[in-house]
């Protein structure tokens, strides 16, 4: 029991709780070269080209009406 007692003691407070994280150091910003410009175009008009095949898709409705038709026999 005294054990127990010096225990919930001990973790009273902040002491025993999570500590306040370090902040992490800035990153340096990295100068860009033509490969990797022409990679990001290249993925934002992938992007956008999934977008618009999105948007086309649900004007449109579902594809299929009723998938599998059950009679009504048992």
């Amino acid at each position: 029991m005294k054990s127990l007692r010096k225990f919930i003691i001990k973790m009273s407070g902040r002491e025993g709780g999570k500590k306040k994280p370090l902040k992490a150091p800035k990153k340096s910003s990295k100068e860009l070269d033509d490969d990797d410009v022409a990679l990001k175009q290249k993925l934002k008009e992938q992007q956008k080209a999934l977008q618009d095949a999105k948007a086309k898709a649900t004007q449109k409705g579902p594809l299929t009406q009723g998938g599998i038709k059950k009679s009504g026999k048992k």
